[in-house]
Parts: structure tokens; C-alpha cells; sequence
């Protein structure tokens, strides 16, 4: 049973409010950061804060046609969506423009549109129809895997683009499977995966096999709380590990610490998975083979670090975790910007007096990095204000993700959230130098086009939902 609302009167003004709010806020900050006295006019059309007042314009448009069509047009074309997207993802490889490294543009005389940033709506649509239907039970290989293809697939096309950043941001939709029911596990194992990796690049290999080593003890204890087990465990892997260690010396076998560690590992395994048979033990066996991976996993990021990241990416991400410096190259952008945030001290230095901004010191200053510019000109108060002005916004989105009653708005609702989450905590944390450098914006208030009508069609099409929530039932 169907039941009408009017649309402008159920629109949740609150949250649009707080669109509009951003939008103007970013349109001045853009103003700010290429501000040119020739051109002071804010309305000049050849400068970029006049191009992004149309973009602007446009994007209002583009809200008011996304929020006058039918709710199940999104739910029912979800993947025609998806898939007209998958194909200008290929299309792009092949007729795309190159822009500073990445070849993820159309160019169409001095218009430019970016495909991966629309990507994520497509992609936010079919996994909230995918999931929402009747037979699909989430906690199964065959869900699993089908998601994972979704998610995936536009990932890895933007990866083929040189677009490492655009990329990354897929994985966000990672909390859309864990409101949905997927175990938290899967969460401790991308959190354990992400943490091995930046171990294995600051550590020693041998260091970081015995912390796998310990984790997968403390692990067991906990799964099956028999520590005495673990005690046990323990108390075979150390003997096996010394006596190695003497023989090596006593025959000067001359094996390394890696050999020592991992046939002492391999011995005492197959002792541990004989008792475990024998005695009926939960788990000894899976966790071994989680064990082993993680192992196999460790010695394989350097080649992963080496041959699938671009010099500038490792720099980065070395930079990051202090492993180099690189003061005037990769490191320049950040340390300006960190610079500008900092100068702006408490009350910020005023509407275009910022003078790292007056003189160019950071690069991609209205795009990347335009937190700094609020920084810089407002100071602790004007970033203050912007993030709670996120954090809010936030708020207000899982506020009204959780009050669907249709199953694919909440799913779509929280796809919603996860690309905003990530894209507000990348892109402030790599202007204040907490994460590396990937190039993604700044939700309303970089520069550009496509991001800005991108996250206007996303947000509008949950506030389409969100006003006809008492329509759907599933």
C-alpha cells in the first residue's frame, strides 16, 4: 500500500540547509584562494570562482530534476545505472583526456567531466538494490562475493586511470555491509591487513612475523579461552625456535633469522594441528591458515609497494610514516598548507589577507587543498565551525538513513554516508598531514564540476527517498 506525500513539504529542509550552507561557504573559500585584483569581481566568469558559480547554478538544477523524479526509478534502473557507468569507465581509458597524471576526463572543448566521481552514485544505487532484495542473505559467500565484484569492479577501471585516490574511496562502502549484518570480523581483518602492511614497510620482515606470531596466540586464547593452550602452543614454538637457533650456530648452517623463525613455525604446527585433532581443539586450523596468509602477505608488500604504486604514491606514504623527507618535492604541498593552517592561529588572519594563499605557496589550493585556505583566513574558529558543519551533517545523514522504512533507501542512505565520511577525513587529514596525498575533494567546497554535482546528485536522491519514506516498504 502506497501512500502520497507532498514533496516539498516532506523534504527535509534541515539537511538542505546545511547543503546550501556549504555550498556558499565553499564558493567564497574558492574566491579567497584565487583571488586576483584584476578580476574582483566574484562574478567574473573568467576566473574560477565565476566558473564554479555556474557549476553551482547548474548543481541546483540538477537537485531540483533529481528530486522531482518517481523514488522507483532509482531502485528499479539501479543497475542500467551502474552499468552505463561501468562503460564510460572504460570509455575514458580510451578517449580521455590526461590531467596531471590520470587519464579520468572527457574533454569536450573547455568542459571537463570526470566519470569516477558519478561512479560512486551508480555504484551506491546497485548495491542498496542488491542487497535489498528478498532472497539475498547477506552473511553468505554468494553475497559476499557478488558486493565485492560491485565494489571492486569501478575500483579497479579508476585504478587503470592513474587514479589512485577516486579509487580508495569504494572501500568506504565497507560500513554499508557492516550496518547491513556482516561480521565485525571482516573489519578487524581489513584493520589487521591495513596495519601488517604499514609494519612490513617500517620494520624488519622478522619483526613483523613474530608480532603476526603473537597476535595469532592471543587470538586463539581468546576464541577458544583455554590460555593454557596458548601456554602450550607457546611453550612448543619457543623450544623448537631455540634449538634451531643452536644447531645454526653449532653447525654454522649460516640460516638467517626468517628460515630460524619459519621452520620452527612449520614444525611446531604440525605438532600443534596432530594435538589438536587429538583433543578435539576449536580453530587450531583456520587460524593457521590465517596465519601462514598474513605471513605470505607480509613478504609480498614490497613488491606491491614496488610495482603497483607510482614513485610519487611511495614517497607519500614513506613521508607519512617517516621512513623519508622530501621537503621540496612530495612534502611541499602539505608542509605549506600545514604552514597556512598554522599562520591563521586563532581568529584566522582575515577574508583575503592570507598571504600563503595571496602568493601561491600551495599548490591546488582552491581544489585538494582548500581546507587550508579556511584555515589560513578564519583561522582555529572558521575550521572549527566547518568540521562541526561535516560532523553535523553526518549526524543528521544516519539520523535520517535509520528512520527509512524501505530497506534499499536506509542501504543507499548509509552508501551515502560512507562516501562523504571518507572523503571529509581524507581530505582534512591530508591537508594537516595525517594521511598521504591522494587528490580527492573536499565535499562543496573544492573547485570543479563533476565533484560538486556528483555529491549534489548522491545527496539528493536520499532526500528524494528520505521524502517519500512513507511510500516504500521495502
Amino acid at each position: 500500500m502506497q501512500r502520497r506525500v507532498n514533496l516539498w513539504t516532506s523534504i527535509d529542509w534541515l539537511t538542505v540547509v546545511i547543503y546550501l550552507t556549504m555550498v556558499l561557504l565553499g564558493w567564497i573559500n574558492i574566491y579567497a584562494a584565487v583571488y586576483n585584483e584584476d578580476h574582483q569581481s566574484i562574478f567574473d566568469f573568467s576566473q574560477r570562482y565565476g566558473k564554479q558559480l555556474i557549476w553551482i547554478s547548474a548543481a541546483f538544477v540538477l537537485a531540483i530534476i533529481v528530486f522531482i523524479i518517481d523514488i522507483r526509478f532509482y531502485s528499479y534502473f539501479a543497475y542500467v545505472i551502474y552499468g552505463i557507468m561501468i562503460f564510460m569507465l572504460l570509455a575514458v581509458l580510451l578517449l580521455g583526456t590526461e590531467v596531471h597524471g590520470a587519464k579520468s576526463w572527457f574533454e569536450i572543448g573547455s568542459f571537463r567531466i570526470q566519470p569516477a566521481e558519478f561512479t560512486k552514485i551508480a555504484t551506491a544505487l546497485v548495491i542498496a538494490r542488491y542487497l535489498s532484495s528478498y532472497n539475498v542473505q547477506i552473511n553468505t559467500l554468494k553475497a559476499y562475493i557478488r558486493v565485492a565484484a560491485i565494489i571492486l569492479l569501478p575500483s579497479l577501471l579508476i585504478l587503470l586511470q592513474n587514479d589512485t585516490g577516486s579509487a580508495l574511496v569504494y572501500f568506504a562502502f565497507i560500513i554499508v555491509l557492516y550496518r547491513e549484518g556482516v561480521s565485525e570480523n571482516f573489519l578487524l581483518l581489513g584493520l589487521f591487513v591495513a596495519i601488517l602492511f604499514i609494519l612490513a614497510l617500517v620494520f624488519e620482515k622478522i619483526t613483523v612475523i613474530v608480532i603476526s606470531i603473537g597476535v595469532a596466540f592471543v587470538v586463539f586464547g581468546v576464541i577458544n579461552r583455554k590460555f593454557k593452550n596458548v601456554g602450550f602452543a607457546l611453550l612448543i614454538f619457543s623450544l623448537f625456535t631455540g634449538i634451531l637457533y643452536i644447531l645454526n650456530e653449532i653447525l654454522q648452517l649460516q640460516f638467517s633469522s626468517y628460515y630460524i623463525v619459519l621452520i620452527a613455525l612449520g614444525i611446531s604446527s604440525a605438532i600443534y594441528v596432530y594435538l589438536a585433532f587429538k583433543h578435539k581443539l576449536k580453530n587450531v586450523f583456520v587460524l593457521l591458515v590465517f596465519l601462514y596468509a598474513a605471513i605470505v602477505f607480509t613478504f609480498s608488500v614490497d613488491y606491491v609497494f614496488n610495482n603497483f604504486l607510482e614513485p610519487h604514491q611511495q614517497k607519500r606514504i614513506n613521508v607519512v610514516l617517516g621512513l623519508e623527507s622530501d621537503p621540496y618535492g612530495v612534502e611541499y604541498n602539505v608542509n605549506q598548507s600545514k604552514i597556512a593552517i598554522g599562520s591563521g592561529g586563532f581568529t584566522g588572519k582575515g577574508f583575503l589577507n592570507g598571504t600563503q594563499t595571496k602568493f601561491n605557496f600551495v599548490p591546488e589550493q582552491s581544489t585538494d587543498f582548500i581546507f587550508c585556505t579556511i584555515g589560513e583566513e578564519w583561522g582555529f574558529i572558521g575550521t572549527f565551525f566547518v568540521v562541526s558543519l561535516f560532523i553535523f551533517f553526518l549526524y543528521r545523514l544516519v539520523g535520517l538513513a535509520e528512520r527509512q522504512r524501505s530497506v534499499f533507501s536506509r542501504i543507499y542512505g548509509y552508501g551515502v554516508i560512507s562516501v562523504f565520511l571518507f572523503h571529509i577525513v581524507i581530505n582534512v587529514g591530508m591537508t594537516i598531514g595525517l594521511v598521504p596525498v591522494i587528490g580527492i575533494p573536499l565535499p562543496f567546497f573544492s573547485y570543479g564540476g563533476s565533484s560538486l554535482w556528483a555529491f549534489t546528485i548522491l545527496l539528493f536522491i536520499f532526500l528524494r527517498l528520505d521524502a517519500s519514506r512513507l511510500e516504500l516498504l521495502r
